[in-house]
């Protein structure tokens, strides 16, 4: 218990220090640190703003916020699967491309009703994520590849592969970004008119959440969980006490990957309804950071998600209010970021003055 609570308290700890660095900056800029901050919420609809434009309202830019956070709690809960058994998944945003551009060539462009096509995408993009993650992890337990490095070449292929089929096949004129998909496909109900507003409803988002409580009950309440983390604290040891590693490795990557695939289902079949070519998603590779400010623990992501990605959304709001450079915010977040990193150094001063103060009171 006391554990948790010092990762609670370096993770506030962190995001402190970066909002305060982050308003002397301001001061020194000459800017309201408070009305920045401000406006950093009224851009994720957690705020009012001064006006909206027609058919918005506050509920709007929640629930767009809410769409644009839905892949990254799937995509952290990837990295932190991956990391309870010691391997580091970095290819979080190839798997996302692969999973998001088979499920858009296969049902996006498809004639399909709503109600088979909108499951249909999450399956197979989750198919297609999951192949790549357990391919992955089969490499590190047979030929002891480094998975860093061979995810990271999977994100090359990935963005060549899907770059060059998009290009040549399924790429739109104008924009010279993949055609659109079928508003059936899509996991957005898009422009949904409610009284006089209208909404971008997120379904996925209701996934994202069942999926965090998924898979904190699979790590924390299943024998397979405990394998896991055996695996990722000690393999030989874990061997010696009758784990199946193998599986253990290939299961993990296996399951990372699926969440990843969802991750790439909820993002180019969601808040966005195209792929660019050769451009890997950034959730992939944001989603390490949210992961690490979350302790690595499915419930430490969901309010990790929450927080960092208002600095993210809301900066373009703050820079047309406060004319401040929305990579301000890029600053804030890689000082909260660096502050976590060094968390096994901040709980080890924790632990020698919380031991210096029990043998005071021993002596006295």
């Amino acid at each position: 218990m006391k554990s948790k609570h010092d990762k609670l308290i370096v993770a506030v700890v962190s995001v402190l220090i970066g909002l305060v660095a982050g308003a002397v900056i301001m001061l020194i800029l000459g800017k309201n640190p408070f009305s920045a901050y401000y406006s950093l919420l009224s851009g994720c609809g957690l705020a009012p703003k001064a006006r909206y434009a027609g058919g918005k309202n506050i509920l709007s830019d929640f629930s767009d916020y809410l769409d644009f956070i839905t892949s990254m709690f799937f995509a952290a809960l990837a990295v932190a699967v991956a990391l309870k058994t010691g391997l580091f998944n970095i290819g979080v945003s190839g798997q996302m491309l692969v999973g998001g551009f088979i499920a858009t060539v296969l049902i996006g462009y498809s004639s399909l009703p709503a109600g088979i096509a909108k499951p249909l995408v999450m399956i197979i993009a989750a198919a297609g994520g999951g192949a790549i993650g357990a391919l992955i992890g089969y490499l590190k337990y047979r030929f002891n590849i480094n998975e860093v490095v061979s995810s990271i070449m999977f994100n090359y292929i990935a963005a060549y592969i899907t770059g060059f089929l998009i290009n040549t096949r399924y790429v739109d004129p104008v924009s010279r970004q993949s055609k659109d998909i079928n508003e059936a496909a899509r996991l957005t109900l898009n422009e949904i008119k409610i009284g006089s507003y209208k909404y971008d409803i997120p379904i996925g988002f209701v996934f994202a959440v069942l999926a965090i409580f998924a898979v904190a009950f699979i790590l924390d309440r299943t024998v397979f969980g405990f394998e896991l983390k055996a695996v990722g604290m000690n393999r030989e040891a874990a061997r010696y006490i009758g784990i199946n590693v193998k599986r253990s490795m290939v299961v993990s990557m296996l399951l990372s990957g699926v969440l990843a695939g969802l991750a790439g289902a909820t993002y180019f079949l969601g808040y966005v309804s195209t792929i660019q070519p050769k451009v890997l998603p950034s959730t992939g590779f944001d989603a390490i950071a949210v992961c690490l400010v979350g302790g690595g623990s499915p419930a430490g992501i969901f309010f990790s998600t929450f927080f960092l990605m208002i600095i993210s959304k809301g900066s373009t709001y703050m820079s047309s209010q406060m004319g401040l450079d929305a990579e301000i915010t890029s600053v804030i977040t890689g000082l909260i970021i660096l502050v976590c990193a060094c968390s096994g150094y901040i709980l080890q001063v924790m632990n020698r003055i919380r031991n210096g103060k029990e043998k005071k009171e021993g002596k006295a």
